[in-house]
């Protein structure tokens, strides 16, 4: 504005933070408790819960979806999945004991099998003539992949587990590893990442900060496998070369392909598959396919968990990501380490327990995000109208799904 005596232009600061209205977040794309739309994409799937190791007998309790469950494995060998509140008085079970029938509670001895039928009552006449008229609350399980996976949606729905392409044909000196310290969350350790699962899955496809974060920034963190990023500068788009996102038959990829310094044309698939796998290179390996992923699993609205499937021949690719560990990496570390060196787990935890969407401002660099939440938007639509999500297979044979995922030299 202008001095109405004077006619010298008058400066008034806009934009500043007086005033400001609190944010909200998107709950259809965040919050997966039993009856919101994402919460019922999210069960029409089968999800990883434990390692197929940890699963004993003695009861483990579970957390996924929201949902508090107890996961045992039956002396017979069998995983089961139960409501913790034993339907008789209401005991938990994760103080019962595991036999051959499955799961007993402490307090009265009711047995259960993996199914939740009542196949024991040691207190009742005739060890209970009428058990079969109780039953546990229950969720099928299933061993694939060194993990215990289990279905939470309605019986009725229940897909096959699916296979993926990653982990099949493998080789005579092949196998499966898992792991479960939560690779790409920026701490390696056991537990539970906490802030909301979408931050860090949408995170897959923002390829710009891969190169700001991971190598500008902090880095570099991951190292420079060709040369491509030996170059820092303030031009990180540039340097990124061409990127193409597409919404594709399982989820959505973003592709890039960058000449590097010898010359040849280095192409890079990255991608999310529904539910919540993730694709991207191997950081170590030769150019190829990617021979792991990363299964990233809502334990409820604010926490989540990534387990890691790995085919090779050792483990030694989980014990370099170990060693990879950066300065602020450490939780009990200085906290300015964190500052002066933060990764993924700082610049995504520190949105928030669920970031603000009221506030984001998208930009071109985000279209992979933009992308991800239309898909899942759509997929959450699907099911509401009675159909079936993406990458469900109900008939044996179309069970594979298959990842695109990996780097290969142009020819």
């Amino acid at each position: 504005m202008t001095d109405s005596e004077t006619g010298v232009e008058i400066r008034t600061d806009q934009g500043t933070a007086y005033g400001l209205t609190p944010g909200s977040h998107d709950p259809d794309l965040t919050e997966v408790g039993a009856g919101s739309p994402m919460g019922e994409l999210m069960r029409r799937y089968w999800h990883p819960i434990s390692l197929s190791e940890d699963a004993t007998d003695l009861p483990a309790a579970v957390r996924i979806l929201g949902e508090d469950l107890i996961l045992f494995r039956s002396t017979d060998g069998q995983p089961g999945l139960v409501h913790p509140r034993c339907v008789h008085r209401g005991s938990s079970l994760l103080y019962g004991r595991v036999d051959d029938h499955g799961i007993r509670c402490c307090y009265h001895g009711w047995a259960f099998d993996t199914e939740g039928n009542c196949t024991d009552q040691p207190c009742e006449p005739q060890n209970g003539a009428n058990r079969d008229k109780f039953r546990q609350p229950w969720y099928p399980v299933e061993e694939r992949y060194g993990l215990i996976w289990a279905y939470l949606g309605p019986p009725e729905k229940k897909p096959l587990l699916p296979r993926y392409s990653t982990f099949e044909d493998l080789g005579d000196d092949e196998h499966i590893f898992t792991d479960d310290k939560n690779i790409g969350s920026g701490r390696y350790f056991s537990g539970i990442v906490p802030f909301n699962w979408l931050q860090h899955f949408e995170n897959i496809l923002d390829t710009a900060h891969f190169y700001w974060l991971h190598f500008f920034h902090s880095g570099p963190q991951f190292g420079s496998r060709y040369g491509e990023f030996d170059v820092l500068d303030f031009q990180p788009w540039e340097k990124l070369g061409g990127l193409e996102w597409n919404i594709t038959t399982t989820g959505v990829a973003v592709d890039r392909s960058a000449e590097i310094p010898d010359g040849r044309v280095l192409h890079t698939t990255t991608e999310t598959v529904l539910p919540g796998v993730r694709g991207v290179s191997n950081p170590f390996g030769d150019p190829g396919p990617t021979d792991s992923l990363g299964f990233v699993v809502p334990v409820d609205d604010t926490n989540f968990k990534i387990f890691t499937v790995l085919r090779g021949k050792d483990r030694s690719f989980f014990e370099r990501i170990e060693s990879m560990r950066r300065p602020g990496a450490d939780p009990h570390a200085d906290p300015s380490q964190a500052q002066r060196f933060p990764g993924d787990w700082e610049a995504q935890g520190s949105q928030g327990a669920i970031t603000l969407h009221s506030e984001e401002h998208l930009a071109s660099s985000d279209r992979g995000v933009r992308m991800l939440r239309r898909l899942l938007r759509d997929q959450m639509t699907v099911v509401a109208d009675g159909g079936n999500p993406l990458n469900v297979a109900f008939e044996a044979g179309n069970e594979v799904v298959q990842i695109k995922a990996g780097q290969y030299f142009q020819k």
